[in-house]
């Protein structure tokens, strides 16, 4: 289970008269997540989901509050918290010049798999990802969606059990974003905990169990869908997240 208690992140900036001020980017965040769950990690850019995930994933170390992975911290369990993790960012680079075949290996071995279990699970990912026609293939020559499947599947070859997804289909072609999102259903029914961050309202809406919104660093409201939805009077998460924050005009 992973436990997110009072999670606070300040930085540091410089005015435009160029003086130092210090902001929080997340201000208090809490929430638990269980075995077999989707949740859904919302809000527009600024909110503070990456700086959220950052911290979740072991990237950024918060300011105050603490991240609790199965019952170990990063403070004396770091490698051993990583080894449960897959991180995906939206903005990830990969190798260009070696195929996803030698990516996928190359983690593999980082990761410390087997051997013998390597190959197994390179076949089995890519099968499941829509991979092996082009799986030999240089990254480089790759469209966008199957850079992207690539991505995924270099973070699953430890067989993680958290997975941690900041906007994995945007920019996707349609296809391409129904393949990894029928994946996500698929992890989760395998009893894998799944964070993830969307602009797709809609897209939450249809897989997420429990959604998490946050809005200038704080969680605005929290819950399943349709207990948002019924508790703002909406029909979809996209009006109720506006009708929380007071609609387009409070933000002008």
């Amino acid at each position: 289970m992973l436990e997110v208690k009072d999670v606070k992140k300040k930085f540091v900036r410089y005015t435009k008269d160029k003086k130092k001020e210090e902001f929080y980017a997340d201000k208090g965040i809490s929430f638990q997540a269980k075995e077999g769950t989707i949740v859904g990690i919302l809000g527009p850019n600024g909110a503070g989901k990456t700086t959220l995930l950052r911290m979740i994933g072991g990237i950024l170390e918060p300011t105050d509050g603490s991240i609790i992975i199965d019952k170990l911290n990063y403070d004396k369990n770091e490698i051993e918290i990583k080894k449960k993790i897959a991180y995906l960012s939206g903005n990830t680079k990969i190798y260009q010049s070696i195929s996803g075949y030698e990516l996928l290996k190359m983690c593999g071995e980082l990761y410390d798999v087997p051997k013998s279990e390597i190959e197994g699970r390179i076949s089995k990912i890519s099968k499941e990802l829509e991979m092996e026609s082009f799986l030999h293939n240089r990254i480089s020559n790759l469209s966008t969606g199957q850079t992207q499947r690539v991505n995924i599947a270099r973070c699953l070859v430890h067989d993680p059990k958290y997975y941690i997804l900041d906007e994995a289909t945007s920019g996707l072609d349609i296809i391409s974003s129904q393949v990894i999102l029928d994946f996500i259903k698929k992890e989760k029914e395998n009893g894998k905990i799944i964070l993830y961050s969307t602009h797709y309202m809609e897209e939450a809406e249809n897989i997420c169990d429990y959604v998490i919104m946050i809005h200038k660093g704080l969680v605005i409201k929290e819950g399943t869908p349709e207990d948002i939805k019924k508790a703002t009077k909406t029909t979809n998460l996209r009006d109720a997240f506006f009708t929380l924050i007071g609609g387009v005009e409070n933000e002008k």
